[in-house]
């Protein structure tokens, strides 16, 4: 993500300027190489509007933003990313817990759990590992480990809400303060100008734009992890429960 905005950047540095030859002069033929980044119809680029427009806003104002969107987008991605890695076939695991019991025992069973990955293995493992020491603290483990599980679920999530917050109030001081800035210059001018008033306000205004989007593009992120979160920890609940009910049918 980081080099893709460098790219964005090191692109929109480049300024293509176009001068008409006056008619009455004589035009020397010349073969010009024609780059595919220039629009030919005249309009700029998106790379080239989104620089100056960051420009426009004020760096002081401007960059704080984009690091709170790189910095969330990073921590996004990277719980996506774990999260899609933690979920497994809950149904699958337990036909193989169960089978393990019945032919191995609790050894067994602890083997399968030791090579399944996620969270639902871990928490078996755990439950697992002590049942010699009575269902009670089987059940115990179960849900201590399982809260552990969930916190390591929702680490980074704090991040993320903070950026999410943060990216519009930001927006909004560097637009209070672009207003403050252009009110002075109109009481230094001592006119009015519609020019002046609608730059100052518009650049003003840019800022909170670039919040307000920041926190957007954030928020999808953010609802879709703690909605996998949700999906996970219910299926953590429910096979919690099935290893419970099968370690008591095993004791019997």
């Amino acid at each position: 993500m980081i080099l893709a905005v460098a790219g964005v950047f090191a692109l929109g540095t480049l300024n293509v300027n176009a001068q008409d030859a006056p008619a009455n002069e004589p035009v020397a033929t010349q073969t010009v190489a024609v780059d595919p980044e220039i629009d030919i119809e005249g309009s700029t680029p998106l790379h080239q509007a989104i620089k100056e427009k960051f420009l426009e806003g004020g760096a002081a104002w401007m960059a704080p933003i984009l690091v709170f969107l790189i910095l969330g987008l990073a921590i996004s991605i990277e719980r996506i990313i774990y999260l899609n890695l933690s979920t497994v076939n809950s149904k699958k695991l337990i036909d193989k817990v169960e089978a393990a019991l019945k032919k191995g025992g609790i050894e067994a069973a602890k083997n399968v759990c030791r090579d399944t990955k996620g969270p639902i293995a871990s928490i078996f493992y755990q439950g697992l590992d002590r049942y010699n020491q009575g269902m009670d603290n089987v059940e115990k483990a179960v849900v201590s480990y399982g809260s552990v599980q969930i916190a390591q679920m929702e680490s980074g999530l704090v991040w993320i809400g903070l950026f999410i917050a943060l990216s519009p109030m930001l927006g909004f001081m560097g637009t209070v303060v672009g207003m403050v800035d252009a009110f002075d210059s109109i009481q230094a001018a001592g006119d009015v100008s519609p020019t002046m008033v609608a730059g100052g306000i518009k650049v003003a205004l840019l800022t909170t734009l670039a919040g307000l989007i920041a926190a957007v593009i954030l928020q999808l992120f953010y609802s879709y992890i703690v909605s996998k979160i949700d999906a996970l920890t219910m299926d953590m609940e429910d096979s919690s429960i099935t290893l419970v009910d099968m370690l008591n049918e095993y004791k019997k």
